[in-house]
């Protein structure tokens, strides 16, 4: 098994991420790892049904299949807290074990102290520009997310510069 942010990700310069699914998924089903097979199927589908959504069918880069498969995770991460909060361990548990697969394929998560060091320097350049407050919090949301890149979630950043703005 790949650990969080593994070949999947590193390798793309050879390979897809998802030609790295399908080869994963092929497998997967010779293993007969009837989870991972059914998490795999669910997230071709949906990196297939991102490239067809626009007007006309695009091959997706590396990048958007890593934000549809960020979406994928966090609909997991949702869907397993729900089932937490209603006494549902089983549907729990298979919630969080299609995202720990998911997350193999997904960059590493940037660290909250890294974040916090982003975004206390973001909140400075913002404030010598004269925007404070609630008057920044888009355009500092914005500087953080280009810097931080895709390891970091969007609602998490939101959060700590909402408080770090006061």
């Amino acid at each position: 098994m790949r650990a969080r942010g593994g070949s999947a990700w590193h390798d793309s310069h050879m390979t897809s991420l998802l030609d790295q699914l399908q080869h994963d998924l092929s497998a997967a089903m010779k293993a007969g790892n009837d989870a991972e097979k059914s998490t795999l199927r669910m997230a071709i589908a949906a990196v297939r049904n991102a490239a067809v959504a626009g007007d006309q069918a695009v091959t997706l880069t590396n990048e958007q299949v890593v934000a549809v498969l960020q979406a994928e995770a966090k609909k997991r991460t949702e869907a397993a807290d729900i089932y937490k909060e209603a006494g549902r361990s089983a549907a729990e548990a298979v919630e969080r074990a299609e995202f720990a697969i998911l997350e193999r394929y997904l960059p590493a998560q940037i660290s909250t102290e890294e974040l916090q060091k982003i975004i206390s320097a973001e909140v400075a350049v913002a404030a010598a520009g004269g925007a404070t407050g609630g008057r920044a919090m888009g355009q500092v949301v914005k500087a953080v997310r280009a810097k931080a890149g895709p390891g970091a979630d969007g609602a998490v950043i939101a959060d700590l510069v909402k408080k770090a703005l006061g």
